[in-house]
């Protein structure tokens, strides 16, 4: 299967590419306003772990096609606690490989069932990377863990970006942490592959939104690295709902795809990142929507 490997390639040279250039390989950084809650970039991608007095929560290992030492090292840094946990965000590879040396140290990973199910079938294939570890438990939409006094609440609100993303709430903190469905300031992935329906896909950012968070952490470092807020999540919706509209106006004249792709603009997100690169992809995917039905 292909299509993990390329998502994966091409999400490091599109989300967050000119932030990570002028940066090092690697940071960790508490969120302010936190005791136990931090932030790993590994080149354009980031973790959450969190620290507690029984061990640490991990997310996404980031470790695809490069150690994960640095990720274990950095949580080592911070705490002698082990490991207890590692969540994947979804099944792309990009954010997940790199699992097995954490499963060495005893970890138990958490996923949701499809995410388990895409990687048993790639592992059937015989193509499933080596050091991907499948997950020992599952998520269906909702499931919470407690360790050490602080409680991971795993959501799950349909499909966006994949079938099987779920969202890490941490209620006390009231921080959420949210892997590629929701960028900031940034049109979305070309043209948004792996989504059954765009429709569906906003309607997941409406559940995003309506969730008790106030700040979230996103998986690539959008927007210089800051924190998103529910305003980046309802300016993500406006931004799909305008771009469905506009699509469905050039389908329903007969100028999907390629004149539509040229032609439809959205001047209000023109200083959104990857804007003349990535709408014309965007449009590509709701002309299929609008013009195909698929």
């Amino acid at each position: 299967m292909k299509a993990p490997f390329c998502i994966a390639m091409l999400a490091v040279l599109v989300t967050g590419s000119a932030f990570a250039q002028n940066a090092p390989q690697t940071s960790t950084r508490k969120v302010d306003g936190t005791d136990n809650v931090y932030i790993f970039r590994y080149g354009g991608h980031q973790a959450m772990f969190v620290v507690t007095p029984q061990g640490v929560i991990a997310t996404d290992p980031i470790s695809y096609l490069r150690p994960a030492k640095p990720y274990i090292d950095a949580i080592k840094a911070v705490t002698d606690k082990p490991i207890k946990y590692v969540i994947y965000s979804h099944h792309h590879y990009d954010h997940i490989a790199g699992g097995q040396p954490f499963k060495d140290l005893g970890a138990t990973f958490i996923a949701h069932r499809r995410t388990r199910e895409r990687l048993l079938e790639l592992k059937k294939q015989k193509s499933l990377l080596a050091d991907v570890v499948m997950p020992d438990q599952v998520v269906d939409d909702r499931k919470s863990i407690t360790l050490g006094g602080t409680t991971l609440e795993l959501n799950y609100v349909g499909r966006n970006h994949s079938d099987n993303s779920l969202v890490m709430r941490l209620p006390k903190q009231k921080l959420v942490f949210v892997v590629d469905f929701a960028p900031i300031e940034q049109v979305q992935f070309r043209n948004i592959p792996d989504n059954a329906s765009p429709l569906e896909y906003i309607d997941s950012l409406k559940k995003l939104a309506s969730l008790d968070w106030e700040r979230m952490i996103p998986g690539h470092p959008y927007a210089g690295g800051r924190l998103g807020t529910k305003k980046d999540v309802e300016d993500d919706i406006a931004y799909m709902e305008d771009l469905s509209a506009e699509v469905k106006k050039a389908a329903d004249a007969g100028t999907c795809f390629d004149t539509a792709m040229k032609d439809v603009k959205l001047p209000k997100y023109a200083k959104w990142a990857n804007y003349e690169t990535g709408l014309p992809a965007n449009v590509e995917r709701f002309c299929y929507w609008w013009a195909r039905g698929y």
